[in-house]
């Protein structure tokens, strides 16, 4: 055992008396300091994967959010991880929603939050990854800016995706965030069929010009019905999408309804989404073609939960929310449970 997974337990309590977005803040800067001190070792191993023509050094990496700014991706990876998700960053620098927006529900294990891609800007973030020396493979999730108009939001995604191409190991496309208002308009077919094949018409462009492919993927929301569904799978299979990102946080609140905190408008994370998730991440993996992999996010917060996605059609895995209830010993639980699939 770590020095850090024993000593997560007696920070808990105090983290969880600051407000949640001050401990979240807190936590990255922490890990930073850390990890330049030396400090951070790997919470177990895996067996390295091949996807999307990238050697991932396992299957488990961490989800976009937690690290916006793109700071502490050599940390994240110095856990042990084998791939670390930066943003959602924009064009231009956000500072995001008003405050209070991020709410923690540790009755249900799940975060609600409306952030709103607070970050510093594309062009920040890559000077940062750029410096990065990490093994662990970098995905660069990006989105528009609030004030660009969904009719002119695929000008933003080219910005970010010929800012990120020549850093980033994978791009992910996100449409799905609730906290940008109608950025979930561009699932629906004509608007993510012009965006996703505009994205791949310039991939191919930037392949040349830089000498190598960086897949691009698409991260989507639980709350799609059937046929939303059937229509985003046509498109990502008639445009050969290198990827799916499955899913998002959910706006529904069956799961924590009379919780307190149950009607703070936002995306809901953590244990509540997991099934959801899990039975989106099943569909598309029915309608998809084989060639086409799934990355499983939602609601992990125990090893076991990892390998369920995994059982379900994932060929990787990522974690968040979890991670701010369980600790560092999630990382170790999943590592765990992974290395046998």
């Amino acid at each position: 055992m770590t020095w850090l997974e024993r000593i997560y337990p007696a920070l808990k309590p105090w983290l969880f008396r600051l407000d949640a977005e001050t401990a979240h803040s807190l936590t990255v800067k922490m890990m930073v300091i850390s990890h330049k001190l030396g400090l951070l070792r790997p919470l177990g191993t895996g067996q390295p994967v091949q996807c999307m023509g990238l050697t991932f050094p396992n299957r488990l990496g961490l989800a976009a959010g937690m690290d916006k700014s793109a700071s502490a991706a050599d940390a994240w990876a110095a856990l042990g991880l084998g791939h670390v998700e930066v943003g959602t960053l924009t064009p231009r620098p956000q500072p995001g929603n008003a405050k209070p927006r991020l709410f923690r529900l540790p009755e249900h294990n799940a975060l609600i939050n409306r952030m709103g891609f607070n970050n510093p800007g594309i062009i920040s973030a890559v000077k940062r990854l750029e410096k990065r020396r990490s093994k662990a493979v970098v995905g660069v999730n990006i989105g528009k800016n609030f004030d660009t108009p969904n009719e002119n939001a695929v000008n933003d995604y080219l910005y970010c995706l010929k800012a990120a191409y020549g850093t980033a190991d994978y791009i992910t496309v996100n449409i799905s965030s609730p906290n940008t208002k109608g950025l979930r308009d561009l699932q629906a077919e004509d608007a993510v069929r012009h965006l996703l094949t505009t994205m791949k018409k310039e991939q191919a462009e930037l392949k040349k010009e830089h000498g190598k492919m960086v897949p691009v993927l698409v991260k989507i929301a639980p709350d799609l019905n059937d046929l939303q569904i059937e229509s985003l799978a046509r498109v990502i299979n008639e445009i050969n999408l290198d990827g799916v990102i499955a899913t998002n946080t959910t706006i529904a609140r069956e799961a924590v309804a009379g919780h307190r905190l149950a009607n703070e408008t936002g995306g809901l994370s953590g244990a509540p989404v997991r099934e959801r998730s899990t039975l989106v991440l099943q569909a598309f993996r029915m309608l998809l073609k084989p060639t086409i992999p799934l990355i499983g996010v939602g609601g992990i917060v125990e090893g076991s939960h990892a390998a369920e996605k995994i059982q379900h059609g994932a060929e990787l895995v990522q974690i968040y929310s979890g991670l701010v209830f369980r600790g560092p010993a999630l990382i170790r639980e999943s590592l765990s449970a992974l290395s046998t699939k």
